[in-house]
């Protein structure tokens, strides 16, 4: 209790200006209710809907990644690259996305012109279901109700779609170039030099990795968009998490389970399956981590000038001392009327004085 014995304790960390600031009792809390809050939010189930909207959009960003990669170089030459990609994912589904990007390559070849434009359309659009995926269930993490109307929704998805395949074209190209200087360096200064590129490779991959899934993070969900420093320690976790899980699974995959036995023809789509289902739920866990830690900060975590709780048009980051002033749906459309209703009075008050 408070000297007034009304008001609840600060907790730790409560005024910290940064996530990496805050002692270590406030990240012992953040982690206890990160395990309480995975069970009340269903994380599991909802890894299994997201890993199943992934799985039937794999395919169509796969297609956007060739063929927009196509636009500037050789579609074949992305199929090599990304073949280095997959060996970080278990055997079966790289098999099955090894397939998937060979029949792309080989059909998309031919294809120009505004047929391309076309097909690239569609591909985008075929992409969307994980974005849209993904979108609802940071929605549920973060405790949004979604009041976007559908076009909003969807342009917000296909932008997140389209940020993932240029993310995804990003690090092709890094990879390939961090590849040409290993075997360059190694030439002429010695094979020293390729633990340091694999070191720098790994870095940059990691920096990628998270700079995506804050992406994601920062405009998948219905508020007002966090800070970058404040979505740093979840994007990290679900980048890390991911590549944890990719190995892991892989070595159970190839030594500990046999998924042959079990499910025949069917064990490759099992395990990719399965893949993706770890990897959406290790990714949010990650999400999870920053809403948890916007619960336990009481500064405006939210992008612009600093505004009290209640106006910063995000839920967690309105919470003070478990006390929530805006939380209905309702309520946060009239907020979002009011905050456009202001900015259009400030620019005629603007133009008024300018004249």
């Amino acid at each position: 209790m408070s000297e007034t014995g009304s008001l609840p304790a600060t907790p730790p960390g409560a005024t910290a200006n940064s996530p990496w600031r805050m002692p270590r009792k406030a990240w012992w809390q953040i982690l206890k209710r990160v395990y309480v809050m995975i069970g009340f939010h269903e994380l599991g189930l909802l890894s299994a809907g997201l890993a199943f909207y992934t799985f039937l959009a794999i395919t169509p960003l796969i297609a956007a990644t060739v063929m927009i990669y196509g636009l500037v170089g050789d579609p074949e030459t992305v199929q090599r690259q990304m073949q280095k990609i997959v060996e970080v994912v278990p055997a079966d589904a790289a098999t099955l996305i090894e397939e998937q990007l060979l029949q792309i390559v080989n059909t998309s070849g031919g294809v120009t012109g505004l047929a391309l434009v076309i097909a690239l359309f569609f591909a985008i659009y075929g992409g969307m279901r994980a974005a849209n995926g993904m979108i609802s269930a940071l929605n549920i993490i973060n405790e949004e109700h979604e009041t976007r109307n559908i076009i909003k929704v969807s342009m917000r998805a296909a932008g997140l779609t389209l940020a993932a395949i240029l993310i995804a074209l990003t690090g092709i190209l890094s990879g390939g170039v961090f590849a040409w200087l290993q075997t360059q360096t190694s030439v002429y200064l010695g094979g020293a030099t390729q633990t340091l590129f694999k070191l720098i490779t790994w870095t940059a991959a990691i920096a990628l990795g998270s700079a995506g899934f804050a992406l994601i993070m920062r405009y998948g969900p219905d508020r007002r968009p966090a800070k970058w420093k404040w979505l740093s320690p979840g994007s990290l976790l679900a980048t890390l998490l991911w590549i944890a899980i990719s190995f892991g699974f892989s070595l159970y995959v190839a030594y500990i389970s046999d998924y042959n036995a079990t499910y025949g023809s069917l064990s490759a789509i099992v395990v990719f399956l399965m893949w993706l289902f770890l990897s959406a739920y290790g990714v949010l866990v990650g999400a999870l981590l920053n809403a948890e830690i916007e619960r336990q900060i009481q500064c405006d975590t939210t992008i612009g000038p600093d505004l009290p709780p209640g106006e910063r048009g995000a839920r967690l980051a309105d919470v003070i001392d478990d006390v929530v002033p805006t939380t209905d749906s309702l309520e946060k459309r009239r907020a979002r009327r009011a905050a456009r209703a202001r900015r259009r009075a400030d620019k005629a008050e603007e133009t008024e004085r300018a004249e």
